[in-house]
């Protein structure tokens, strides 16, 4: 089966926000198969290195299979949190959209479920 490089923005949707110098990210697929391939492919590691240096902490992730999403957590990722930081983005509301921008491949089949 062909692969394909996508970014996440074109197989989910996602919202982001704060609590403190957490940033959370709701990560939802669009359907069953893409859920599947987020789960696999959406790890600890390939956020932070999406990431680079603005995730200072760890990253957790909750799937939420009722759902289709993934909740990600990634701690010490907003310079401070709302109150302290520096950035223009301080309660993390376009971190979802930076994250969006991750690629990962899917097999081109999958991509013809989309709607």
């Amino acid at each position: 089966m062909a692969k394909k490089k996508v970014k996440l923005m074109d197989i989910c949707y996602y919202r982001s926000g704060d609590k403190g110098d957490i940033s959370n990210i709701g990560l939802m697929a669009r359907n069953d198969k893409v859920y599947e391939i987020i789960k696999k492919e959406v790890t600890p590691d390939r956020i932070k290195a999406h990431f680079k240096d603005w995730v200072k902490g760890d990253v957790i992730i909750y799937p939420m299979d009722n759902l289709n999403s993934l909740e990600i957590m990634m701690y010490q990722a907003l310079g401070g949190g709302a109150t302290k930081t520096l950035r223009i983005d301080q309660t993390g509301k376009a971190m979802g959209n930076g994250l969006s921008k991750m690629e990962i491949e899917v097999d081109e089949d999958v991509l013809t479920t989309i709607t």
